[in-house]
């Protein structure tokens, strides 16, 4: 394990209901034959992420039981019903204390996003200060890196389904985009339609 993979923790935002989608949990979708909560796990550890929390929501019970999340520190949300916000707040409380210096975020939902993005972002990390983020044909998205210095503020303002929109567009000077739009499509599944992306 090099020092840049054992600073930076990759975070998994899971806990998703899938309203949209008739309540279907979204870490419980098929992906190429198994739920889409391992497929992206395996995303940050291929990318270089040795350890990866993962916070549950929805279907909690269920994902431990069907996922092989073995390793992974798995993070419950009560309060996921509340939006990415909430499991934004509840991955980054997980963190303290772990002798993590960044964490590596991305969402569960969206398997258009493979390592070789993760890893252009987990790249741009030097250290506690860092902040940065995919972009895709100029325009931010995920994975997102925070350094540990931003955890606090991320938190503070992380309400809603607006996860860390609002704490990045303020500290958008020191924000680094590293583009991603030639490795990675960075749609979600969201609707019924969009199941058509899953393998």
């Amino acid at each position: 394990m090099t020092q840049k993979e054992g600073q930076v923790v990759g975070l998994l935002l899971a806990a998703g209901g899938g309203r949209r989608l008739g309540g279907r949990p979204k870490a419980l979708l098929e992906h190429r034959g198994r739920p889409l909560v391992e497929h992206a796990v395996a995303v940050l550890r291929t990318a270089g992420c040795a350890r990866v929390h993962v916070v549950l929501g929805a279907a909690a019970d269920s994902v431990r039981e069907r996922a092989r999340l073995d390793g992974c520190v798995l993070v419950p949300n009560p309060d996921w019903e509340q939006g990415m916000g909430s499991s934004l707040r509840a991955g980054l409380g997980s963190l303290a204390g772990s002798g993590a210096r960044a964490a590596l975020v991305s969402l569960v939902d969206q398997p258009g996003i493979g390592p070789e993005a993760a890893a252009r972002v987990l790249a741009a990390y030097e250290d506690e200060e860092s902040l940065a983020a995919a972009a895709y044909d100029g325009e931010r998205g995920h994975p997102v890196l925070f350094g540990s210095a931003h955890w606090a503020g991320v938190a503070a303002t992380a309400t809603g389904d607006r996860g860390a929109r609002a704490y990045l567009k303020e500290h958008g000077a020191a924000l680094t985009l590293v583009e991603c739009g030639d490795v990675a499509h960075p749609y979600d599944i969201d609707t019924p339609e969009d199941l058509a992306h899953l393998e």
